[in-house]
């Protein structure tokens, strides 16, 4: 069986303070102490616009006392102990720090992934992040691929995961009862074949897949593929830099999505509905490729403007500087100019290890990622957008590598 590449999770940054808290650009030093708990994590992250709603901080809470709403509109954790209120907690007060060390968009979270992922932060040309290799990949298996979104790459890892020995059940996404016609994403765990492909495909909307942890542990999987946006593939190397990387020690396989922004669930009625009389329950597939593709039951296909669809955006994208899931294995995406193929970014020691086993025994299909330029330099123009949006009063060192505004001539 492999090695669990978070395993080695002493190769971390110490960090904390013992002097009074921080300004949010700075970053702790070696000798310093981490004494930041939810109060810190309320104000700087939940409430400021940073929060994606990737619930790291409910699966490392050891006390059971921070809620999520996983509802439209929602998609925040939440304090729930009465004694304090929203803003502050008891066991933070006692000492507990588990929530800001899990968060990964509080403080230095950047520069602490990279380093314990690659030993090294990113140049300021690697505005995509870290990695090895580009390539263009597709799943051999027919109806992986015909099922799975673009290339059906994320699928077919998965089930060769499985069937290989490298984990025993996935994180990932399901449509809320089974059924197409919610189109809501709910959190699930996936063992086989079956389960896996009962959630291939894109939502679009939001789905915590950490919150399936709890369902993991109940089942007794102990070797775990995590399968999410950029958000959520930073909690693991993050946890593992501020040195509560127990919680995260079942996650061996981290699979990143491209990712530019989610929608709230209210788009299908006030958007799609409203404006397109398109019903969510007639929806079989969505696909963004410049517009919003939308393919329903009697065959018609439909494009919405993305312009459109801003106004749906998730609060917490908004500022996400990370389109490119830098701190996953392997980030995948349907960029480019072959609809039927993805782009796959090879970014670890584990990632490589797994494509290239799985090119030799011929699961998928793989060509050189050069071979499609515009995707690669898509990608780069999507991350360098996307870091743009990281607030200026931030960590700073997330906006390392963007272009600098031109200055307007003078007259």
């Amino acid at each position: 069986m492999p090695s669990n590449r978070f395993a080695g999770g002493q190769r971390t940054l110490a960090c904390g303070v013992d002097s009074p808290p921080m300004s949010t650009t700075e970053t702790p030093t070696k000798a310093e102490r981490w004494t930041f708990q939810w109060q810190e994590l309320f104000s700087e992250v939940i409430t400021s616009g940073l929060c994606t709603g990737c619930a790291g901080c409910v699966i490392a809470c050891p006390h059971d006392v921070i809620g999520y709403n996983h509802e439209a509109g929602g998609y925040k954790p939440f304090h729930i102990e009465d004694e304090l209120g929203p803003t502050d907690c008891g066991h933070g007060q006692k000492g507990c720090t588990s929530c800001t060390r899990a968060c990964p968009r509080f403080r230095a979270w950047e520069p602490q992934a990279n380093e314990h992922l690659f030993d090294r932060d990113r140049a300021d040309d690697e505005v995509a992040g870290i990695y090895s290799d580009i390539l263009l990949t597709r799943a051999s298996d027919d109806m992986v691929h015909r099922m799975g979104q673009d290339g059906g790459l994320v699928s077919a890892l998965l089930i060769w995961a499985l069937d290989n020995d490298y984990i025993d059940g996935a994180l990932t996404s399901y449509l809320e009862g089974g059924d197409a016609a919610t189109w809501r994403a709910i959190p699930g765990v996936a063992t086989n074949r079956e389960e896996v492909l009962a959630g291939a495909g894109s939502r679009y909307t939001y789905s915590a897949n950490t919150l399936a942890m709890d369902e993991a542990k109940e089942r007794g999987l102990k070797r775990l593929a995590l399968v999410g946006m950029s958000c959520q593939s930073s909690i693991a190397p993050v946890m593992w830099s501020r040195k509560i990387g127990k919680v995260s020690k079942p996650i061996v396989f981290n699979i990143g999505l491209l990712c530019s922004k989610t929608f709230d669930d209210a788009i299908f009625e006030e958007l799609f509905e409203a404006k397109y009389r398109i019903p969510k329950s007639e929806i079989t597939k969505m696909n963004i490729k410049g517009v919003f593709q939308i393919w329903t039951r009697d065959g018609s296909y439909h494009e919405v403007n993305l312009k459109e669809c801003h106004d749906w955006t998730r609060e917490g994208c908004n500022h996400c500087p990370d389109f490119a899931a830098e701190h996953a294995d392997i980030s995948t995406g349907g960029i480019g100019k072959d609809n039927d193929w993805t782009l796959t970014i090879v970014r670890t020691d584990v990632g490589r290890e797994i494509i290239q086993r799985m090119i030799a025994d011929g699961s998928i299909e793989a060509r050189p990622g050069d071979e499609d330029p515009g995707a690669i330099a898509l990608m780069r123009k999507l991350a360098e957008k996307s870091r743009a949006r990281w607030p200026q009063w931030a960590q700073t060192e997330v906006r390392l590598g963007l272009p600098e505004k031109k200055k307007p001539a003078a007259k």
